[in-house]
């Protein structure tokens, strides 16, 4: 679904490249989990797979990112928009109509689709990100979950078979993180979407991700499965990320010679400190 060959990118006048010869390929329906340190590239990263860089951002672009075959090169943004679609983190950003219904029939209404489909595709993305009776709501007057379900849903009308997302919990509270990412779970689950999510709650992506991979100043150093990342938990303190607490206490207990792994979610590390007091 996506394949990133060689990518490198500094924007225009900064000194130092933002993503530095960066390769990996994201299958489809595969759930891609991103972690790194602020300053990592994964923002700018994330902007590559639709084609705002490089064509509304500009910059010294290297290397190429393929989107369902199409060349983020030559395809425009509006081609790419009904392949991917972006959340950013901020929901505010991205809403500016009078009402929910509006808000998710703006993208649509630009494709000129005719108006019974507008009306069955607002319909279908209000229902599964559950906002469903809110259609007349002012936008700003919505909950901090409910404006990035919102801005998700107004993503989501268009069908993208990609859903990229850049840490769209990090402003909400936990009744609303936790909205957030049952819907992402949802979607890639049950829906069958690609989903590339940047997401500083690690204990989402260890338990839901299928692959990681991990930016450091640009550079792509890690990439593997959950348990594969986490086993690193060392490595991945050194580059500022936070460690799922299962984990922690699993390397604690792996480096007093307790525990042979020490990637282990909640009900594994109950279980081996279980084992451990019987023993």
């Amino acid at each position: 679904m996506i394949r990133v060959e060689d990518l490198s990118f500094k924007y225009t006048g900064a000194k130092e490249y933002s993503l530095k010869d960066i390769s990996f390929k994201v299958k489809k329906g595969e759930f891609l989990g991103i972690l790194g340190a602020s300053g990592s590239g994964k923002s700018t990263l994330c902007l590559t797979f639709n084609g705002i860089i490089p064509h509304s951002i500009r910059g010294d672009f290297r290397g190429n990112v393929f989107v369902k075959g199409y060349n983020t090169r030559e395809a425009s943004v509006a081609e790419l928009s009904k392949i991917v679609g972006l959340v950013l983190q901020n929901p505010d950003s991205q809403l500016f109509n009078m009402t929910v219904e509006e808000e998710v029939a703006f993208a649509l209404e630009n494709l000129g689709l005719d108006v019974e489909e507008i009306r069955r595709r607002i319909y279908w993305a209000l229902k599964i990100t559950g906002l469903e009776g809110l259609e007349k709501e002012f936008p700003p007057n919505l909950s901090g979950g409910q404006k990035q379900r919102l801005a998700i849903a107004s993503v989501l009308a268009l069908k993208p078979e990609v859903l990229v997302l850049d840490e769209p919990t990090s402003q909400l509270d936990p009744i609303g993180r936790e909205q957030v990412l049952s819907l992402i779970t949802l979607l890639n689950k049950e829906q069958g979407i690609t989903i590339v999510l940047v997401e500083h709650n690690t204990e989402y992506l260890f338990d839901f991700a299928d692959r990681i991979i991990v930016l450091d100043r640009g550079e792509l150093v890690m990439e593997g499965k959950p348990r594969e990342i986490f086993e690193e938990a060392d490595y991945l303190r050194e580059l500022g990320i936070r460690i799922p607490i299962s984990v922690k206490i699993g390397a604690e207990l792996k480096r007093k010679g307790l525990l042979e792994k020490a990637a282990l979610n909640d009900k594994e590390l109950i279980k081996a400190l279980k084992a451990l007091l019987k023993s």
